[in-house]
C-alpha cells in the first residue's frame, strides 16, 4: 500500500486497500469459518456414538455403581473414591480430606509458582549453579513429595492411581524429583516444575468447569490435533520429495526443515516468503504449479483447519436440547427476581425514617381539630376527581354543540361513584354468568373438535398429502381436546391394544404439556408480581420520604421547571403515523428516515452533532499545532463544553444526579458521561502551555482522547454494542487466564532455558563475548535486491560501530516479564519466526521445538478459544444459546421472512402479441445463462492490463462496446416485455440499467476521447457488471446475502470500532507524535496527526508487524533525544505507555471486536443456509407465496385489503393448501387473524406471511416462553370469537327458516281460506251462471303461488342437523304424511295451486279427512275458522316435537 501511495494518488490507494482488507480479509474469510461451523453441527449426529454425548462436569472424586438395596432392587449410589482405604491412622486421614489442607496445598504451589516466576538472568559474573532458586525448588519437591506419600499412605496406592487428578500429580512428582539431580537442572525436565501451575485452576469452580467444558470432551479436539499434526507430517513429506533436488533452497533439505517450512505456512507468517524463494529457485516453467500448490495448502490450512477448531470449540460450550428448556425456565425466574429488588441507590433510603410529606385542612368547617392529612392521601382524592372530571367531559359533547345544562354534569359526577359500587355489588354475579357462558362454549368447541376428528378418521382417504397448515391446525386441536380430558373416557370397542397404548401415551404426553404450561404461567405471574412490588416499593418510598425523588434534594417532583426540563429532555420525533380511525400504523414513504428521526431524543441529536463536530476539530491537532496555541481550535473546545454543560443541567433537573430512579449516574454510560465532562472542564480551564512527557497535565491529555465514547452512551445500538463487549467478561477473562497460564508456563521455562544465552555480538565475525570489543566497520545496502557491482579494490558503502553484546532488538528471555512480552507478540503469530531461527541459532536445533509447541497450542486452541467465547456469548446476549432447534429454526425463519420481499416481476401480457413473446423469451432459462456467461466473458477481458500505450488495449476495449451494445439490446427487451415502470419496481433491473447506462457514457467518451481515464472507466464498469452476477444463482446470491446482511447488522459493531481507533489515534499523537523514526516507524507510518495515526492503528487492525510498531515506539536514551520541559521538543516514546497502548489496543480489536463480527457471519450463513429439511418454511414455499401475492396485489404497492386475504388462501397450493373441504375452520381462524390484528384495514405482505408462519409450526416446540403465552393467548381468542360468530350465524339460518316456514304456513292458510270462500260461492250462486273463467283473485292466488322463490322449497327442515343439509326427500308413497328422520320431523312439498275439488283438501291434511273438515265444506255456513284452527293445532304440534339427537351434535356445523 505504501508503494501504491508513491506512485498513485493517496486517495485511490487508501480506498482499494482498506476496501480490500474489509470485504476479503474482514467478511469473505470469515464466511469461512461459518460453512465450517454449520457443516460441522451437521455430521456431529454422525459422529455422535464416537464422541459420546456432552455432559455436564462431574467431580472427580466420586463415582456411581449399582448397589442392592434391602427390598431385592437395584440403585445407583455414589461411591467416595476418597474413602479411607489405606493403613494411614484416622487423625491423618482427617486431615488429608480437610479443606485446610487442601487449601494449603493450594498456596504452596501458589508460591512455588512466583517463586520460579521471579528467576532472572543475573549476567556471567555470577557462576555459582546452586543459587537460592535452586534451594527453593529442593524445598518445594520436597514437600510436594510428601503430599503424594501421605495421598498414597491414606488412599492406598490402588485408591490413589484411581483419579484421574492424583495421575496427574504423581507424574509431577517424579518429573520434579529428577529435575532437582544436580545434572538435570536447567533442562528439558523443567516442563515438571513449570507445569505445577495447573493445579490452581482447582482454586476456582468457575475456571475447573470452563476448562472440562472446553477440554474434557478431549476425543473431539484430541482427533483434530492428531488430524492436524498428520497433514503436516504428510505435506512436509510431500514438500520434501518435491523440492529436495532444488539448488539454492535450503528450506526443503530435510524433514525438519520441511516441517517447519509447512508450519509456518499453516500460521500465515511469513508464508510469502517461503513460496516466492520456492519459485525463484524452480525456475519459470514450474513457477505456476508450485504457486497453486502453496496457495491451496494455505487456503486449506487457514480457512478450514483453523474454522475446524473454531467448531469444535463451539460445540464444546452447546449445551443438551434437555439442559436448555431447563435453562431458559431458570434464567426467566432469575429476571423476576432481580426485578423486584430496586437498585441500592434507592434502597438506601428506606435506612432513614418515614417523614411522610403532611397536608392541614383549614378550609373544612368543622368545631373540632383537624389533625394532619398526608398529602398523597388527599392528592389521590384530588387526581380521580380530575381524572373523572376529563373522562366525563370527553364523553359529553363539547358546550357549543351541548343543550344539557352544568347542572346535568354534576349530577352525572355525584352519581357516578354510586353507580361504581352497585356495579361491584353485581360483579360476582356477571363473572359466574360469564363462566358459565365460557364453559358452554368451551363444551361446544370440544364437541366440535371430536366430531370432526371422529369424523375425519372413518374417512381415512386423503385424495393427496396434507399441508403443513392443516397438519399443525388438528395438531393443536388434538392437543387442546387432550388436554381439556374430553377424549379420556371415551374409547371405542373396536380398537386394538396398540391404539389404547398409542392414545396412553399421548394423554401421559399432553399431561407433561399442561404441567409446563402452568410452570411458565407460574413464571409469568412471578414476573408480573415483581414488577408489582418494585412499583409498590417506589410508590411506598415516594409517599414516606420527602427527598425520594428529587433532583439534588432541592426541585420538588412537580415542579413547574423539572416538567419543563422533561419535555424537553424527552422529547423526540414521531416516527409511527397512526390512523386515527383503525389505530393503524401507517407505512409512509420515507419510513427509514423517520426511524433514523426518532432512533433518540432532539436533544441527544444536537449532543452527537456537538460531539462529532469537536471531533473533527481535534483530528487537526498534532504536536505541532497544539489546541492551547491554536485559537481557532479553541472554540470547538468552548462550543463542546458549553453545550455539555446544559445538556447535563437538563438532565439532572429532570431526571436527578444519583438517588432517583431515573437518575444520570445509574449505570457506567452516566459515570462515563461525568467523567468526560469534567476532565474536559478541567482542561479548558487549565489549559496547559508547557506540557512535559510523562507527567499528569500529558496524562489529562490522553483522557481528554475518550470525548468520542460519548456517542456510546448517546445512541441505543451503540450501548447495545458494549453491553454484548462486556455482558461475556467473565468468559473472556477465564480464556484470559488460560492463555496468561499457558504464556506464564513457557516464560518460566524460557527463561531457565534462554537466559543470557542470546545475547550475540553484532559483529558477525566476533563469536565470543571477551572478543566483542572495539569498532568494526558494517556495510550498507540500499535494498537487498539490488546488487552494486563494484570495481577492482571498491568496497560496499558503510560505517564504523562500536561492537556491542546485546539481545536481540525486540525480545529476550532474560527475565518473566520480558519472556510474557515476547510470547504475547508470538501468539498474535507476529514475530515467532524471528525468534525461532535466533534460538535455533543460538541455542540449539532441538530447542526449535520449544516455540513450535506453543505457537500451535496458542494459534490453534488459544485464539480459536476467544473467537469461540466471543461467537457463544454473542449468541447468548441475543438469546440464542439457550434455543433448541426447534427454535433456533424459527428464530430464522423469522428473521428470513423479514428479509422476503414481494416479486418484483410484472406479470406476463394477457394477449400474445410482440410484448407477451418479449416476455417469454427474457424470462427463459436459456436466455438467462447466455446473459450470464457474457458477463463472464467481458470480465475475462480484465484479465490482460489496459494500458493506452500497448497495442492489444484497442481490440479489447472493441470487444467490451460490443458486450455493452448485447447488455443494451437486453434492458431494452426487458423494458418493452415489462414496461418501464414494471421494469424498475425490480431492484435487480435498476442495478442492470444503472451499469448499462455507464457503459454507453463510456463507449461515447472512448471514441470521443481515448485516454488512460476512459480505459479505467471501463474497467470499472466491467467489475460493476461483474456483479450482477451475483444475483442469478441461488448459492452466489446465498452468500452474497450472507455478505449484505451481515455488513448492515454489523453496522453499528463497525462504527464502535472506528470510534475505538479514533480514540486510539487521538492518544497516539499524544503520546507518540514526535517518536524518531525507526524500523517500522516512517515517513508512512507515524502518530505525527490523527490521519496518520488512523492509517497506523488499521494496519495494526490487520496484525501486520503491530510488534514492531510497538518496539520503534519504546525507543529510550540513549538511543533519543529527550527534553523534559514539553513532551512535542523530544523523540523519545513512552515504555510503559506503548506497552499498555499497542498491548490493550490489540486485544480489544482484534481478539474481541474483529470476532464480533465473525459471530455475526456465522449467525447470517445459519439463517440463509439451511436445508428443506431443517427449514420450516422452504425457499419453494417462500417463492409459491410470492408468485400469489403478485397475483392478488395487482397494483404492486406491497398492500392488499383485508378481504383480499380469503382470495389469496383459496390460490395457495402445496405445503401452504388450505382445504375448505377438511379445513374450513382453520381458513376462518386465518381470516378472522388478519381482520382482528388490522382493524378491518389493509394488510402487508409480511403480515400475511407471518400469520402463515405461525401456523405452519408446532408453537409449543418453536416458540419461546413469552411469545408462546401471546400467542396461545391470541389463538384462543381468535377461536373463541369465530366460535361465536359460527353460532351467532348459525342462529340467524335458523330463524330465517322458520320464518321461511311461517310464511308458508301462512299461505296454506291463506289458500284454504280462499278455497273455502270458493266454495261457499257455489252453494250461494246458482249453477245456471258461468264458471268457465277464472276469477281475478283465483288468478292472483295462483300467481302468488307461482313465483314464491325456489329456495323456500329447498330448505324445509324445522332446524339443520349435521346428518342432512339438504332438501326434504320426498315419498311417492306416502307423499301427503308427516314424515321424520333422525328425531327431525318434516312438512309434505311444497304446496301446488289450489284446486276446487275435495281430494285436493284432503291431500292438503295428510290424506286425513276429518268430519269436522267435510262439515265444513257441507255447510257453507259454517264458521271458517274452525278450519284454519285446524291447521294452527298440527302446526303447534309439528314444533313441538323434540329431536332425539343431542344438542351438541345439532350445533356441529
Amino acid at each position: 500500500m505504501y508503494r501504491a501511495i508513491d506512485s498513485f494518488p493517496r486517495w485511490r490507494s487508501y480506498f482499494y486497500f482498506i476496501t480490500l482488507i474489509f470485504f476479503l480479509a474482514w467478511l469473505v474469510k470469515n464466511v469461512f469459518i461459518a460453512v465450517i461451523i454449520e457443516t460441522f453441527a451437521e455430521i456431529r449426529v454422525q459422529f455422535q456414538q464416537m464422541w459420546g454425548s456432552r455432559s455436564s462436569t462431574t467431580s472427580t472424586a466420586t463415582t456411581q455403581m449399582f448397589h442392592e438395596d434391602a427390598t431385592g432392587g437395584w440403585q445407583l449410589v455414589d461411591v467416595d473414591v476418597n474413602k479411607p482405604q489405606g493403613r494411614a491412622p484416622a487423625c491423618l486421614q482427617r486431615m488429608m480430606r480437610s479443606s485446610v489442607f487442601h487449601m494449603f496445598i493450594l498456596s504452596m504451589v501458589a508460591v512455588d509458582v512466583i517463586v520460579a516466576a521471579s528467576n532472572y538472568y543475573k549476567g556471567e559474573t555470577f557462576k555459582s549453579q546452586y543459587d537460592e532458586f535452586y534451594f527453593a525448588e529442593v524445598a518445594f519437591t520436597v514437600l510436594f513429595d510428601l503430599e503424594a506419600l501421605l495421598k498414597i499412605w491414606c488412599l492406598g496406592f490402588t485408591g490413589y492411581i484411581s483419579s484421574s487428578l492424583h495421575k496427574f500429580e504423581l507424574l509431577l512428582v517424579i518429573g520434579t524429583t529428577l529435575h532437582i539431580y544436580p545434572d538435570l537442572y536447567h533442562s528439558q525436565f523443567t516442563y515438571f516444575q513449570v507445569l505445577r501451575v495447573v493445579r490452581l485452576i482447582k482454586i476456582s469452580p468457575a475456571l475447573e468447569d470452563f476448562v472440562y467444558k472446553i477440554f474434557g470432551p478431549g476425543k473431539k479436539l484430541g482427533s483434530l490435533v492428531v488430524f492436524t499434526a498428520s497433514l503436516l507430517i504428510v505435506m512436509s513429506a510431500i514438500s520434501l520429495q518435491m523440492f529436495c533436488f532444488v539448488e539454492e533452497l535450503d528450506r526443503f533439505t530435510t524433514f525438519p526443515r520441511a516441517f517447519m517450512s509447512m508450519f509456518q505456512i499453516l500460521t500465515q507468517e511469513g508464508w510469502v516468503d517461503v513460496m516466492d524463494q520456492t519459485l525463484n529457485a524452480v525456475g519459470h516453467m514450474w513457477a505456476p504449479v508450485v504457486a497453486i500448490y502453496f496457495i491451496l495448502y494455505h487456503l486449506f490450512a487457514t480457512l478450514i483447519l483453523l474454522s475446524l477448531f473454531v467448531a469444535v470449540i463451539l460445540d464444546n460450550l452447546e449445551l443438551d436440547e434437555d439442559l436448555k428448556k431447563l435453562k431458559q425456565l431458570k434464567q426467566s425466574e432469575a429476571n423476576a427476581d432481580t426485578k423486584e429488588k430496586l437498585p441500592l441507590r434507592l434502597r438506601i433510603f428506606e435506612k432513614f425514617p418515614n417523614r411522610p410529606q403532611m397536608v392541614k385542612i383549614s378550609k373544612l368547617p368543622s368545631d373540632f381539630t383537624v389533625p394532619k392529612i398526608r398529602e398523597s392521601f388527599m392528592k389521590q382524592f384530588i387526581d380521580r376527581q380530575q381524572q373523572d372530571t376529563t373522562c366525563l367531559l370527553r364523553r359529553l359533547p363539547s358546550a357549543s354543540s351541548s343543550s344539557c345544562d352544568h347542572s346535568k354534569r354534576l349530577a352525572i359526577e355525584e352519581n357516578k361513584y354510586i353507580d361504581q359500587k352497585l356495579r361491584k355489588s353485581v360483579f360476582s354475579i356477571r363473572a359466574r354468568n360469564l363462566l358459565e357462558k365460557e364453559t358452554a362454549i368451551n363444551k361446544i368447541l370440544r364437541a366440535c373438535t371430536r366430531q370432526r376428528m371422529l369424523s375425519g378418521s372413518l374417512e381415512g382417504q386423503p385424495a393427496k398429502e396434507r399441508s403443513i397448515l392443516s397438519v399443525q391446525h388438528h395438531i393443536r386441536q388434538e392437543r387442546r381436546s387432550l388436554r381439556h380430558g374430553s377424549n379420556s373416557q371415551r374409547i371405542s370397542r373396536g380398537k386394538s391394544l396398540e391404539t389404547l397404548t398409542q392414545e396412553h401415551s399421548n394423554t401421559v404426553r399432553y399431561r407433561n404439556a399442561q404441567r409446563e404450561d402452568s410452570e411458565i404461567k407460574m413464571i409469568q405471574e412471578k414476573k408480573e408480581q415483581a414488577e408489582m412490588k418494585r412499583k409498590v416499593q417506589e410508590e411506598e418510598l415516594r409517599e414516606n420520604h420527602p427527598y425520594f425523588d428529587k433532583p439534588l434534594f432541592i426541585v420538588g417532583r412537580e415542579h413547574r421547571f423539572r416538567n419543563f426540563c422533561r419535555v424537553v429532555v424527552r422529547a423526540r420525533f414521531n416516527a409511527s403515523k397512526t390512523d386515527p380511525v383503525t389505530g393503524a400504523v401507517k407505512n409512509t414513504k420515507y419510513h427509514q428516515l423517520y426511524d433514523l428521526l426518532g432512533l433518540v431524543t432532539y436533544l441527544d441529536w444536537v449532543m452527537i452533532i456537538v460531539t462529532i463536530c469537536s471531533c473533527i476539530s481535534m483530528m487537526f491537532e498534532s504536536p505541532f499545532r497544539r489546541v492551547m496555541h491554536a485559537p481557532t481550535l479553541q472554540i470547538a473546545e468552548y462550543v463542546f463544553v458549553i453545550f455539555m454543560s446544559i445538556e447535563l443541567n437538563l438532565k439532572i433537573m429532570a431526571d436527578g444526579l444519583f438517588f432517583t430512579p431515573t437518575a444520570v449516574i445509574r449505570d457506567f454510560g452516566g459515570v462515563m458521561d461525568i467523567f468526560i465532562y469534567l476532565v474536559s472542564l478541567i482542561f479548558l480551564c487549565w489549559m496547559p502551555q508547557n506540557v512535559p512527557a510523562k507527567s499528569g497535565a500529558q496524562l489529562l491529555m490522553v483522557l481528554r482522547c475518550l470525548r468520542p465514547l460519548r456517542i456510546f452512551k448517546l445512541v441505543p445500538q451503540m450501548r447495545k454494542v458494549v453491553r454484548e463487549l462486556f455482558s461475556g467478561f467473565k468468559e473472556i477473562f477465564l480464556v484470559s487466564i488460560l492463555l496468561l497460564t499457558l504464556m506464564l508456563v513457557f516464560a518460566s521455562f524460557g527463561v531457565q532455558l534462554f537466559a543470557g544465552k542470546l545475547a550475540k555480538c553484532n559483529d558477525p565475525q566476533i563469536t565470543l563475548r571477551e572478543d566483542c570489543h572495539g569498532i568494526f566497520r558494517i556495510s550498507v545496502s540500499v535494498s537487498k535486491n539490488l546488487n552494486l557491482k563494484l570495481r577492482p579494490g571498491e568496497k560496499k558503502p558503510g560505517f564504523w560501530v562500536p561492537r556491542v553484546w546485546a539481545n536481540p532488538r525486540n525480545f529476550n528471555f532474560d527475565n518473566v516479564g520480558n519472556a510474557m512480552l515476547a510470547l504475547f507478540e508470538v501468539l498474535s503469530l507476529k514475530g515467532w519466526v524471528e525468534v525461532r531461527d535466533v534460538i535455533i541459532h543460538r541455542v540449539g536445533p532441538i530447542h526449535g521445538i520449544y516455540i513450535h509447541v506453543f505457537v500451535f497450542l496458542g494459534c490453534m486452541i488459544g485464539l480459536t478459544l476467544f473467537v469461540g467465547v466471543v461467537i457463544a456469548n454473542f449468541n447468548e446476549n441475543k438469546g440464542t444459546a439457550l434455543l433448541t432447534v426447534d427454535q433456533r429454526r424459527w428464530e430464522d425463519l423469522k428473521s428470513r421472512l423479514k428479509i422476503a420481499q414481494p416479486l418484483h416481476l410484472p406479470p406476463r401480457p394477457d394477449n400474445d402479441g410482440f410484448r407477451a413473446k418479449m416476455y417469454d423469451i427474457t424470462q427463459h432459462p436459456f436466455f438467462k445463462r447466455t446473459i450470464a456467461v457474457l458477463v463472464l466473458a467481458q470480465s475475462v477481458l480484465l484479465s490482460v492490463k489496459w494500458d493506452d500505450q500497448a497495442p492489444v488495449t484497442g481490440p479489447l476495449a472493441a470487444m467490451s462496446v460490443v458486450f455493452t451494445f448485447i447488455f443494451v439490446l437486453e434492458v431494452t427487451m426487458k423494458i418493452i416485455a415489462m414496461s418501464p415502470a414494471g421494469f424498475w419496481q425490480s431492484r435487480r433491473n435498476r442495478y442492470d440499467l444503472l451499469v448499462t447506462s455507464l457503459g454507453v457514457i463510456w463507449v461515447i467518451l472512448h471514441f470521443a476521447i481515448t485516454n488512460a481515464y476512459t480505459y479505467m472507466m471501463g474497467a470499472c464498469v466491467i467489475v460493476f457488471r461483474f456483479f450482477s452476477i451475483c444475483g442469478k444463482h441461488v448459492t452466489l446470491k446465498m452468500l452474497l446475502l450472507t455478505v449484505v446482511v451481515s455488513m448492515y447488522k454489523s453496522f453499528f459493531i463497525i462504527v464502535g470500532m472506528f470510534l475505538l481507533l479514533l480514540c486510539y489515534a487521538f492518544a497516539g499523537v499524544v503520546l507518540f507524535g514526535t517518536v524518531k523514526y525507526g524500523e517500522n516507524i516512517n515517513r508512512h507510518a507515524n502518530f505525527s496527526s490523527a490521519g496518520k495515526a488512523i492509517t497506523v492503528l488499521f494496519r495494526i487492525v490487520t496484525g501486520e508487524d503491530w510488534n514492531k510498531i510497538m518496539h520503534d515506539c519504546m525507543v529510550q536514551p540513549p538511543f533519543c533525544t529527550p527534553d523534559n520541559s514539553t513532551y512535542w521538543k523530544t523523540d523519545c516514546g513512552n515504555y510503559a505507555g506503548a506497552l499498555m497502548y499497542f498491548c490493550s489496543f490489540y486485544v480489544i480489536i482484534a481478539y474481541i471486536m474483529l470476532n464480533l463480527l465473525v459471530a455475526i457471519i456465522v449467525e447470517n450463513f445459519s439463517l440463509f443456509y439451511s436445508t428443506e429439511e431443517d427449514q420450516l418454511l422452504s425457499y419453494n414455499d417462500l417463492r409459491h407465496f410470492q408468485i400469489i401475492w403478485n397475483m392478488v396485489d395487482d397494483k404492486r404497492e406491497g398492500v392488499i385489503p383485508t378481504f383480499r386475504v380469503k382470495f389469496l388462501l383459496r390460490l395457495l397450493r402445496g405445503r401452504l393448501e388450505v382445504d375448505l373441504d377438511k379445513d374450513k375452520l382453520l381458513f376462518k381462524h386465518m381470516c378472522y387473524e388478519m381482520e382482528r390484528l388490522h382493524n378491518g384495514g389493509d394488510v402487508t405482505f409480511h403480515d400475511v406471511l407471518s400469520m402463515l408462519s405461525y401456523r405452519s409450526v408446532d408453537i409449543r416446540k418453536s416458540l419461546q416462553l413469552e411469545e408462546l403465552l401471546a400467542r396461545e393467548q391470541l389463538e384462543y381468542t381468535i377461536e373463541e370469537e369465530v366460535a361465536k360468530q359460527t353460532i351467532r350465524m348459525w342462529l340467524k339460518k335458523c330463524l330465517k327458516r322458520i320464518r321461511a316456514k311461517q310464511q308458508q304456513s301462512c299461505s296454506i292458510i291463506h289458500s284454504l281460506r280462499e278455497s273455502q270462500q270458493q266454495e261457499l260461492s257455489r252453494f250461494l250462486n246458482p249453477p245456471s251462471i258461468e264458471t268457465t273463467q277464472p276469477s281475478e283473485d283465483m288468478n292472483a292466488n295462483n300467481q302468488d303461488n307461482n313465483i314464491q322463490p325456489e329456495t323456500s322449497s329447498q330448505q324445509q327442515l324445522l332446524s339443520p342437523t349435521l346428518s342432512d343439509r339438504g332438501g326434504y326427500r320426498q315419498d311417492s308413497t306416502e307423499a301427503g304424511k308427516p314424515q321424520r328422520k333422525f328425531g327431525q320431523w318434516r312438512l309434505p312439498s311444497a304446496p301446488k295451486p289450489i284446486s276446487h275439488s275435495v281430494s285436493s283438501v284432503n291431500l292438503r291434511f295428510g290424506g286425513r279427512t276429518t268430519m269436522k273438515s267435510v262439515v265444513c265444506k257441507m255447510n257453507p255456513m259454517s264458521d271458517v275458522a274452525s278450519c284454519g284452527s285446524e291447521v294452527k293445532k298440527w302446526w303447534t304440534r309439528q314444533l313441538t316435537v323434540e329431536s332425539d339427537e343431542s344438542g351438541e351434535d345439532l350445533l356441529d356445523i
